[in-house]
Formats: C-alpha cells, sequence, structure tokens
C-alpha cells in the first residue's frame, strides 16, 4: 500500500515513522511550512519534515491546498500541490495534525483518514487534548476516521480508549496519544489490505469542539477554584504554560496539587513558602500547592529551588 502523509508536530512524526518501519511505501510527505523558533526566531523544520529528510522522503511544503484563494501565492501553491498529488501513484492519504483545511478537490483524490486524539464526537477540532485535560475528562483517546469537508465529522474507523491519569499534563498525555495513534494507523492499514472496512458514523449526541489554544489563557486567575486552576496548569504544559504574576513579574507555573483546605486570606494570597509546606496559595476555594516554577529568564524549578532565588513570603499572585 502507498501512503501520503500529511503531518506537521511531533504528534505526527511519531505515526509517519510507525507506517514507514512497518514497511509501507510514502512517496511523499505534506507538512507545513518552516516557521522561526527560538529566541533567535531562526526557521525550523516541522517534525514531520525532519524525519521525512532523514529517510529521503520527498517532502511539499505549501502554504494552502485551497485553490480558490484570494491570495495569488497560495492559490498557486495550492494548484501545484493539487498537480504534485494527481501525479502520484497512491493509494490512501494518511492525515494527523496536518494543520491545513483539505478541500474537496483533496479529498477527492483517493481516500483521507485522520489521526485524531480525542474520543470523536467529543472534541473535534484543533486541541483535543489540552481541551480533555482542562475539562478534567476521566478518559480520552484516538479515533481513527475517514476525512471529509466537515470539521472532525466523518465516519470512524476504529477508535481506543486511555485513562487520563491524575498527574497527566498535555505533554504526557500526548506521548501516551501519539504511540497509540502510530500503532492503530498501521493496524488501520493492514486490515484495509485484507478487506474492506466497516465505517462508522458518529453519534450526533455528545459533539463538543477543541478551539485553538490562546496564548492569553495563560493567565491563571485565582479567584477561581483550585480544582479548576489545577486542570489549567496541567492543560497548559508545555503550551503555552500557566502563569501568575507577582510583583509585576510572570512566574510560569508548570505544576501544581491542589488542596481542598480554605483559608481566610485573597485569593492570590501565597499562604506558606518555605521548604517545609512549599508554595502554597489561597484559591477562589481551595488552595493550590506549587511545585514547578520558572521565572523569566530561568530554568523550571522544583518549589524548595525556586523560592531560594525568589522570594515568595507575604506575596501575593494576581
Amino acid at each position: 500500500m502507498k501512503v501520503i502523509f500529511a503531518g506537521t508536530p511531533e504528534f505526527a512524526a511519531t505515526a509517519l515513522k510507525d507506517l514507514h518501519e512497518a514497511g509501507f511505501t510514502i512517496p511523499l510527505v505534506l507538512t507545513q511550512p518552516d516557521r522561526p523558533a527560538g529566541r533567535g526566531m531562526q526557521l525550523h523544520a516541522s517534525a514531520v519534515k525532519q524525519y521525512a529528510q532523514q529517510h529521503d522522503i520527498e517532502v511539499l511544503q505549501p502554504l494552502s491546498l485551497r485553490m480558490d484563494s484570494k491570495d495569488p501565492q497560495r492559490a498557486a501553491e495550492a494548484r501545484a500541490a493539487h498537480e504534485r498529488l494527481l501525479a502520484t501513484d497512491y493509494d490512501v492519504m494518511v492525515v494527523a495534525a496536518y494543520g491545513l483545511i483539505l478541500p474537496r478537490s483533496t479529498l477527492g483524490i483517493k481516500p483521507c483518514i485522520n489521526i485524531h486524539g480525542s474520543l470523536l464526537p467529543r472534541w473535534r477540532g484543533a486541541a483535543p487534548i489540552h481541551r480533555a485535560i482542562e475539562a478534567g475528562d476521566d478518559e480520552t483517546g484516538v479515533t481513527i476516521m475517514q476525512m471529509e469537508e466537515g470539521l472532525d465529522t466523518g465516519p470512524m474507523l476504529a477508535i481506543e480508549r486511555v485513562a487520563i491519569e491524575a498527574g497527566d499534563s498535555t505533554a504526557t498525555l500526548h506521548d501516551k496519544l501519539a504511540a497509540l495513534g502510530g500503532r492503530m494507523i498501521v493496524a488501520t492499514l493492514r486490515k484495509m489490505q485484507e478487506a474492506p472496512l466497516v465505517a462508522v458514523p458518529q453519534s450526533e449526541a455528545g459533539v463538543t469542539y477543541a478551539s485553538k489554544i490562546a496564548k492569553d489563557e495563560a493567565a491563571l486567575d485565582f479567584s477561581q477554584g483550585a480544582l479548576e486552576l489545577g486542570l489549567k496548569i496541567r492543560a497548559f504544559n508545555p503550551f503555552p504554560g500557566a502563569c501568575g504574576q507577582v510583583d509585576g513579574v510572570a512566574i510560569k507555573i508548570w505544576a501544581a496539587d491542589v488542596l481542598e483546605a480554605d483559608s481566610a486570606q485573597p485569593a492570590g494570597q501565597v499562604l506558606a513558602a518555605d521548604a517545609q509546606h512549599g508554595i502554597v496559595v489561597a484559591c477562589g476555594t481551595g488552595a493550590l500547592r506549587l511545585t514547578q516554577l520558572q521565572k523569566p529568564g530561568g530554568k523550571r524549578l522544583p518549589a524548595v529551588e525556586f523560592i531560594k532565588g525568589f522570594a515568595l513570603d507575604g506575596k501575593r499572585f494576581s
């Protein structure tokens, strides 16, 4: 089976690696254009492009696949990409976190199958892992589905569940789902080689949408409950990183424990900042014990190390 692969971040690169190592022929990879990143804002290739180049797989990086784009450059690149797809001998396109919309013209060439990091129809959209943790879901998983023009609305070919553990952040859950997605797409394509698969329509009940994460969501409002804030901290690790202000300094909060005990102190007040108790902060209800923090220009540090270089006694988060 010949597979064109479309994807961009590490989640997708894991699936590409598994397909390649499973012996599927991959004549072409689509991924997003190189983006500036890091302190120097140098152009960086996506994780998918890096893997493809390491294994001599042709890479195509159009700005868009929509040939009707009003932007002349995007329309021209889309037409070139469409012609390249038509000229390529392949059986199926596998898509994972590509980041570009596949128009009808692309979907109509050959079957397109998507690896999606949620239990559809829950958390359709761009950030299903983040939103599942933020919402306090007990479980999530991976759905393999046939693609259609709607946003993650296609019928399902396979689905597997994963428990969201109390210590899971988006970083840890991402890795679990990426590994699962890679195994599942290999198994799905192998089954397709043997016989047509039965696609199950998604339920019309329980549909939720995982909107893209915005950087301004990182700011924590300590008037909210400790449980809600704890979920946000886990959901926003590693991006965009939950943040609180102390004396005008933005402090990243990477991990925290939820404490049920309420305090008469105002929300955001630091209740303790020592080696015995750690860093405890009052919330609207309950409190948070902050366990990993980072000041601007510094490293992520355990709380006991952080307070050695940043005094929090008597301070208040805002």
